[in-house]
């Protein structure tokens, strides 16, 4: 499904190419707040171009291409500046009131934007 909305809604075509995502450690990922940075990493793979050091992102992909709100968006914020992150992409209805000290965030509503913000160098 992921695939289908990358080439949909974000421009990019994985029809002639093998897909495979692998975690870290074999983990196994139930939470759909990952669909954003698994995009993310697919376009990363397909440009050859690695993500930015020091990116967090989350965030559920809908098949119409708008990017959900993830539960407890603040607080995985702040733990990913606990962790040493210093950027994030994250849905527009995550974007927090408040600026977080150390986290650049960047609020993105659909798949096209989330892309554009890694092709414009985040």
């Amino acid at each position: 499904m992921l695939l289908a909305v990358l080439h949909r809604h974000g421009g990019i075509s994985t029809s002639d190419q093998d897909v495979f995502v692998n975690a870290v450690g074999g983990v196994c990922i139930s939470e759909p707040a990952a669909d954003l940075v698994v995009l993310l990493a697919l376009q990363s793979s397909l440009r050859d171009h690695a993500l930015p050091a020091g990116l967090v992102a989350f965030g559920e992909i809908g098949l119409a291409g708008e990017i959900r709100p993830a539960p407890r968006g603040q607080e995985r914020l702040q733990e990913a500046v606990n962790l040493g992150f210093s950027q994030a992409i994250i849905p527009t209805a995550n974007k927090p009131r408040r600026p977080i000290e150390g986290l650049q965030v960047i609020p993105v509503a659909r798949v096209g934007d989330g892309l554009d913000a890694l092709r414009v160098g985040v």
